[in-house]
């Protein structure tokens, strides 16, 4: 766990030190960078910050697999939305094997 607390902390010192250096800030906004300059304003902790980070690192893939499921439930009761889908894809991808 402590090893884990130390990466996200690093990860997070990297995130800062980019945003510091970007030129366009919006083109980088992201819930990380808002955590960020969250903190900056005082409205959160560092800790906060490192444990939104961390939760949401550890979460992503239980969440994920819900809303993928939920996703392709939504898809298979809507056919003619999964139609454009994959007349979408064919446009973009061409005759190219879908890769994952």
């Amino acid at each position: 766990s402590k090893d884990l607390k130390g990466a996200m902390e690093t990860l997070i010192e990297q995130k800062r030190k980019q945003l510091s250096t970007v030129e366009k800030l919006d083109e980088h906004m992201d819930f990380a960078s808002q955590l960020i300059f969250a903190q900056n304003r005082g409205d959160l902790t560092a800790e906060n910050v490192n444990q939104c980070v961390l939760e949401m690192m550890i979460a992503a893939p239980d969440t994920l697999s819900v809303t993928l499921f939920f996703m392709l439930m939504l898809i298979a009761e809507h056919p003619t939305v999964e139609e454009e889908m994959m007349r979408e894809i064919e446009a973009v991808v061409g005759k190219q094997e879908l890769q994952s």
